[in-house]
């Protein structure tokens, strides 16, 4: 019974809970820094002549103008066809003594049709090339062949096969296990 009145009273003052402490806010002093005082660097005046450069001695680098040459006429052509590697190439072009140069290209595309690009240039007009296409498109598909390597050829080893072999489950030895054995799906 004291027991019981001894904690009804601690709880009775613990609920009336402390006062709070009732402290002046501090007062500090604003601080006074002095302002530091240096004395102006004094840096004395330099013991050598500051150097007089001459004036360049060379001149100036003067530049022969390029001389132009007089355009010259040529005529090449060259092909290439080469069914087993599916290379079909050519081209030919041809300039006169004024600089008009005329030719022709032409390229197998991958899908089967041949680009013929005829073209004209000059000084005056630049570049103008006419851009044809022959035969159909076709859906690409690469002749794909796996290598036909052959299969390795192993030397048999040199130590002797095992003479023993693996119990079966279950065996006298080896009792079967606890856990039923998994069942895995026969599809999937």
């Amino acid at each position: 019974m004291k027991i019981f009145i001894l904690a009804a009273f601690v709880a009775v003052v613990a609920s009336q809970g402390y006062p709070k402490p009732q402290y002046p806010k501090p007062q500090y002093p604003k601080p006074q820094y002095p302002t530091p005082e240096y004395p102006a660097p004094a840096y004395p005046t330099p013991a050598y002549k500051a150097p007089a450069y001459p004036a360049p001695a060379y001149p100036s680098p003067a530049y022969a103008k390029t001389p132009e040459y007089a355009p010259m006429p040529y005529n090449f052509n060259w092909a290439v066809k080469d069914d087993p590697s599916y290379n079909d190439y050519a081209h030919q072009e041809t300039a006169d003594d004024k600089g008009y140069v005329t030719g022709s290209y032409r390229t197998l595309l991958p899908d089967g049709r041949t680009q013929i690009v005829d073209y004209k240039a000059d000084d005056y007009t630049g570049y103008l090339a006419d851009v044809k296409y022959e035969g159909e498109a076709k859906e690409y598909k690469p002749a794909y062949k796996p290598a036909g390597y052959p299969s390795p050829a192993y030397p048999s080893p040199s130590y002797p096969s095992p003479a023993y072999s693996a119990p079966k489950y279950p065996s006298p030895s080896y009792p079967s296990p606890a856990y039923p054995a998994p069942k895995y799906p026969t599809k999937y």
